[in-house]
């Protein structure tokens, strides 16, 4: 094989951008050769194979690979049927709605080695995270002793959930800000910092919009290692805030406002402590400004790596395994925050999925669903 035959699979707002830039050529040796939707119009798309259900594109032998980018249940059952199909699979986020899902996927991966199975978190590829990477990667900040991330510059208007009946639900989406707009800085926390060993979540339910789901979060993480953590986001708020702070022994990294500033102790705090005589003295700090390209992350990037690992073994820059991750820690603060509790990971996937199930059966809300004028998505991206 010299090219991949993709196809996209649900062409609602983001398989629209992804079909975008791959009819454009912007991915090297891929073509876009087929798309399904049961519900979006296809009429767009003359030339390639339409399809009304996902299923029937998997089987129709046009494509060596699938993009997914339905709505988050679908995500686990297409991704499985896809792998079963024998095709290469690229899912966007969430991969699952929780981790009992997410399981499975991976499990079904498990079985067919030979194919390639990634997960579409392009803030990987953003070179502000990636400085940030490497500065923990060589002990500049030394041991890591807390985190923050203020995240709520996440805000949506009742039009937005409004413009779909699966949007904001238990049953259509599993989720809210958690699941929906933080998956990307979840996956970037934990690929910076690690995943905690205990989280305490307080997700209010609705807060600021007619919906079931969590729109406003605040949560407390605690690692291994001792350190420590919060964070906090919301569709409700504005202007919002997007501040994220890392501490530690040598210092501390805050990158806000498209900025990446580095306090650093010219002593680690703890040898200055130890050695120090007098009560309230402090180590001396440089002030620095660590430079980024300020080039975004394009998804275009992670499918030419999705892309390039089919046809040369190249690595994958987020392994499908990997975007587990993202749904485990969301998963674990609202379980929290239900069951009014800490709650240690690894999270036990099976009592979270029964407490979901139980949300669903329970849900009386009734969702209110209207058009709304057609938006540019890319202001969303690069968080």
């Amino acid at each position: 094989m010299t090219t991949v035959r993709l196809g996209i699979i649900g062409m609602g707002n983001i398989g629209r951008h992804h079909a975008d830039y791959l009819l454009a050529g912007k991915v090297n040796r891929a073509v876009l050769t087929a798309v399904a939707d049961a519900v979006a119009p296809l009429d767009r798309y003359t030339g390639l194979e339409r399809f009304k259900e996902g299923e029937e594109l998997l089987r129709s032998g046009q494509v060596d690979a699938v993009l997914i980018a339905t709505p988050h249940y679908q995500h686990t059952s297409l991704g499985i049927a896809a792998l079963g199909q024998g095709l290469h699979v690229l899912v966007e986020k969430p991969i699952s709605v929780h981790k009992a899902d997410a399981d499975r996927l991976i499990a079904a991966h498990a079985e067919h080695p030979d194919r390639v199975f990634a997960a579409m978190f392009q803030l990987r590829t953003e070179p502000r995270y990636l400085k940030i990477r490497r500065l923990l990667d060589a002990g500049e900040l030394g041991e890591v002793t807390r985190v923050s991330w203020i995240i709520t510059d996440w805000y949506r208007t009742e039009a937005y959930y409004a413009s779909g009946g699966w949007r904001a639900t238990w049953k259509g989406e599993g989720g809210g800000v958690l699941l929906n707009q933080c998956p990307h800085n979840l996956d970037i926390l934990q690929w910076l910092c690690g995943m905690p060993a205990r989280v305490r979540g307080f997700c209010q339910l609705g807060r600021f919009h007619d919906i079931e789901v969590e729109d406003n979060v605040t949560a407390y993480f605690e690692w291994s290692s001792g350190a420590t953590g919060v964070f906090i986001t919301s569709t409700g708020e504005a202007p919002g805030t997007n501040r994220f702070e890392i501490a530690g022994t040598r210092g501390r990294l805050v990158l806000e406002n498209h900025r990446l500033l580095f306090t650093r102790n010219e002593t680690p705090m703890t040898d200055f402590s130890r050695a120090a005589t007098s009560g309230f003295a402090k180590p001396d700090v440089w002030h620095v400004e660590i430079p980024f390209d300020t080039v975004p992350a394009h998804h275009s990037t992670l499918t030419q790596n999705f892309v390039d690992a089919i046809l040369d073994g190249t690595p994958l820059i987020v392994p499908g395994a990997e975007g587990s991750r993202s749904v485990e820690l969301a998963n674990a603060m609202l379980y929290s925050s239900l069951e009014e509790k800490t709650v240690h990971l690894p999270l036990d996937g099976a009592a979270y999925e029964r407490r979901l199930g139980s949300l669903i059966e329970q849900s009386r809300h009734e969702k209110k669903v209207r058009a709304v004028a057609a938006e540019d998505l890319s202001r969303s991206f690069n968080r």
